[in-house]
């Protein structure tokens, strides 16, 4: 029963994201792609003032695994760099925590560009 509900908790926090991220391109002029970097800025500020880690920790998955949660996880590396190494850990910190996903998005981009045909929008 336990498992149920924390699939339940994260299907609803990742679903209110999702919502906000679709109401936002239906009613707003901003094109899917602000509406990204948008996420990750709010998680970024969200993850910093500490207001993300309730979030996190209720909604599991739902939280973390959309872009607000690497967003989170981007101001979670840095605060602990910064404690460890000094203003350095501000420039090294993001990179360490969230280097996976970075690394995959790169990797994912590159194997991407190789099969697809781009055309002009006009």
């Amino acid at each position: 029963m336990e498992i149920f509900l924390d699939i339940l908790k994260a299907f609803l926090v990742g679903g209110l994201i999702c919502i906000v991220g679709q109401l936002l391109i239906d009613f707003t002029k901003m094109t899917p792609g602000k509406v990204l970097v948008l996420f990750v800025v709010i998680g970024v500020v969200l993850g910093a003032l500490g207001l993300y880690e309730p979030i996190a920790k209720w909604g599991g998955a739902g939280a973390t695994v959309p872009l607000t949660g690497f967003g989170y996880n981007l101001a979670k590396g840095t605060k602990a760099a910064v404690i460890e190494k000094g203003l350095l850990g501000a420039v090294s910190g993001p990179f360490s925590a969230a280097g996976v996903g970075i690394m995959v998005a790169v990797l994912s981009g590159l194997v991407v560009s190789l099969f697809a045909k781009p055309k002009d929008k006009g």
